[in-house]
């Protein structure tokens, strides 16, 4: 850990003394950066974070440009694969901001990555957009102040933890959960403990908190104590690749209650991978392709024509992160990094794909609802709203 955190001083170091050059655009272009997990541990998330980022770059630049002080400027899109590793995350926001010299980036998406990027942003006073990060720290100095460069197109987890605890409480009439959690990840732990906190809080109980570490195959251990504990409902704040193991295992060991996600639930994948053993179960999330705006319904349409499949919610926000930069850099009127970044602050209401979004001077994290969403009949569903 002490290693990491010396490679990642250095990291912001040597882009603090680099990032003085600023964005070199050439004389109609504007150079903007993108990281996803291509590749690693989680690539249903980087396939949603590419296909999304260049569908937004395309559509700009068809149009014409985007305008920026009354001049059109084409975008050049630079995309990192972090592989899934924080390191590479934290070496990739350097490479995008001293080498391809980016006004500005979009991702990472876990949380685990997220954070060293923005680490290496703000130190080198660039601004980043994190589309998925949910985790409070990714936004927040190690003193808990604000970083001023950093800011994401998602909810954080303190409001998603109270939105499934509430859920779990009043719609499902729940007194004791359970929670299984990756003790290794900062996303998994946060969201876990922030779910406790509501519950508890609330009237109910959480009679076991199980942990494992990332890249655990068997969750026999922990799902047999906490059968023994008999929850009336299991949490389960995983990633969609992880979820399907521990549902089925679980079932295996006859536990029958439901089971309830995070937004990390929300990869078509996890629906390949887990099939009729998660019919029925519940998550929170960002958006609904079945309950979408005219605007969502547009970006849906549109990316099913474009790679046949439906976005899911990384690449919804993904699409809501480059737009909110693109309003950024009309709204500075210049190709300036410092002036995105006061133009990204002050943005009053922003209506995405994933819903309105509000940003206040002093915070990065937009003000915005969620969603509960059901599989049913082996399909995303919308099931309620969650306001702030």
């Amino acid at each position: 850990m002490k290693k990491r955190t010396l490679l990642f001083t250095l990291l912001a170091a040597i882009s603090l003394l680099m990032a003085s050059c600023g964005p070199a655009a050439g004389a109609n272009t504007i150079p903007i950066g993108g990281i996803g997990e291509l590749t690693g541990d989680i690539p249903a998330v980087g396939a949603s974070f590419k296909n999304a980022a260049e569908m937004a770059v395309k559509e700009v630049n068809d149009a014409g440009g985007l305008d920026v002080g009354g001049k059109k400027y084409q975008i050049q899109l630079f995309i990192e694969d972090n592989a899934g590793k924080a390191d590479q995350s934290a070496s990739a926001a350097t490479k995008l901001i001293t080498q391809n010299n980016v006004v500005a980036f979009v991702g990472p998406n876990a949380s685990r990555y997220a954070i060293p990027a923005s680490e290496i942003a703000e130190s080198s006073k660039v601004v980043m957009i994190t589309p998925w990060s949910t985790n409070p720290a990714t936004t927040l100095n190690k003193d808990g102040s604000a970083k001023k460069y950093v800011f994401r197109a998602c909810f954080i987890d303190p409001f998603q933890g109270s939105v499934v605890a509430k859920f779990a409480l009043n719609q499902l009439k729940a007194t004791k959960a359970a929670v299984l959690y990756d003790v290794a990840s900062d996303y998994n732990k946060g969201i876990a403990e922030f779910f406790k906190q509501t519950f508890e809080a609330n009237g109910g109980k959480v009679v076991s908190y199980e942990s494992y570490t990332t890249g655990d195959k068997d969750f026999t251990a922990q799902l047999t104590k906490i059968k023994d504990t008999q929850p009336d409902v299991i949490f389960l704040p995983n990633y969609y690749n992880e979820v399907p193991l521990q549902v089925q295992q679980a079932h295996r060991l006859g536990i029958t209650v439901p089971f309830l996600g995070s937004d990390s639930w929300g990869s078509a994948d996890l629906l390949k991978l887990c099939g009729a053993d998660c019919e029925g179960f519940y998550f929170s999330t960002h958006y609904a392709a079945d309950m979408a705006t005219p605007i969502a319904t547009k970006f849906i349409n549109d990316y099913k024509a474009k790679y046949n499949a439906t976005p899911d919610d990384v690449a919804a926000l993904t699409y809501d992160a480059f737009g909110l930069l693109f309003e950024a850099l009309k709204s500075a009127g210049k190709v300036d990094r410092q002036a995105v970044r006061d133009a990204l602050a002050k943005i009053p209401k922003y209506e995405g794909v994933t819903g309105n979004m509000q940003f206040k001077e002093g915070s990065g994290d937009p003000i915005k609802s969620a969603v509960i969403v059901q599989i049913k009949n082996g399909a995303f569903t919308w099931f309620a709203n969650a306001n702030p």
